[in-house]
């Protein structure tokens, strides 16, 4: 069987990530790469990461349709964007390419918690093409919801939800930082909240929708809240800084509620370097119900690691499934595949 071959569109933090993950399976290789970063422009792949892994000529460019021609690949790891808005038009120029598309944008992981109309449209391009697309990463896409769905399954009641995930936003790029006010003073935090120019974490109506669609909870509404989380000293990240008496990240909290009680309950401080200042990470899951689960994974799992791993995990699985539209509930279990990536296909789906 040929290799499933993987193109990327984005290359920064995680789409390289991505690429040095691909570099080192059996039975895929990377056809090309969109990246609008001029420093990259007319590089191959191994000239960009510097060697990791198996040699890759693959050269990138800023040009979309060179990179990724009509049908030149099985499927795109698209790391561009965190919003289901501006997504949409690289993922419907894919779809018409014909090929599979994977993203790691947050609100792609259950598109219709707020955007119904772009999700059923993304449906209708991808069922009108043959081809299906993937929202995932490690939050959405695992941690906040998958893993409580998934601990669900020893339960025969559940009433309630409580997902906590206290972790550092270091390994993640630009985006990321600006998404989350790292180094924004107080008055910038207040005044982007005022207005609705600071995202904060992308994802928990996605996450509480995901939850309440796998458990068939029917919830009523949806709030989240913001609040800044100061840092008291300088701290640096690869891809951000924080001076002292300024913003090292957030705190987000949400919840989905039916008849006023709060039935999936959220809570996600996140900030760079949170060690330095005595905070330390972790993933905990709670289920009220019979039995009561409750879960801790201490430290956190890692936030960069994780979504690249997410990302390029689930590439048989999405090529795999039937067209359209789908989320993390639609595949089967995600997990790491040592062997050789090209097994996993099914024998009627027929690799470029």
């Amino acid at each position: 069987m040929s290799n499933v071959k993987v193109a990327i569109w984005g290359f920064g933090a995680m789409g390289q990530g991505m690429a040095r993950m691909l570099l080192t399976k059996q039975g895929i290789e990377i056809t090309g790469v969109c990246c609008r970063n001029a420093s990259r422009q007319d590089k191959t792949v191994t000239e960009v990461l510097g060697g990791s892994g198996r040699q890759c000529d693959a050269r990138i460019t800023s040009d979309v349709d060179q990179a990724i021609p009509a049908k030149s690949c099985d499927i795109v790891l698209l790391c561009t964007d965190s919003f289901t808005a501006k997504a949409f038009p690289k993922i419907e120029a894919l779809a018409n390419k014909g090929v599979n598309v994977i993203t790691i944008a947050e609100e792609m992981s259950f598109p219709t918690a707020q955007e119904p109309a772009l999700a059923a449209k993304i449906d209708e391009v991808a069922k009108k093409n043959g081809i299906s697309v993937l929202g995932t990463g490690i939050n959405p896409g695992l941690v906040m919801d998958l893993l409580a769905v998934v601990l669900s399954a020893a339960m025969t009641d559940v009433t309630k939800v409580m997902c906590k995930r206290v972790n550092s936003l270091s390994p993640f790029g630009p985006t990321v930082m600006e998404e989350q006010g790292v180094g924004a003073s107080v008055a910038e935090f207040d005044k982007g909240v005022a207005e609705g120019t600071l995202a904060g974490h992308v994802g928990f109506a996605e996450s509480i929708g995901m939850i309440a669609h796998g458990l068939g909870l029917e919830l009523d509404e949806f709030k989240q809240q913001m609040k800044p989380i100061v840092t008291n000293i300088d701290r640096k990240s690869p891809y951000g800084f924080a001076a002292a008496g300024h913003l090292a990240g957030v705190n987000m909290t949400g919840q989905g509620l039916k008849n006023g009680e709060v039935v999936i309950d959220m809570y996600h401080p996140q900030q760079i370097e949170p060690e330095m200042e005595g905070t330390h990470t972790g993933d905990y899951i709670e289920l009220t119900g019979n039995p009561p689960i409750s879960m801790a994974i201490t430290p956190e799992i890692d936030g960069g690691q994780g979504t690249i791993a997410m990302g390029v995990n689930c590439i048989p699985h999405v090529i795999n499934a039937d067209p359209g539209l789908i989320t993390m509930l639609d595949i089967p279990v995600p997990r790491a595949f040592m062997g050789d990536f090209s097994k996993l296909i099914k024998p009627g789906k027929k690799l470029v």
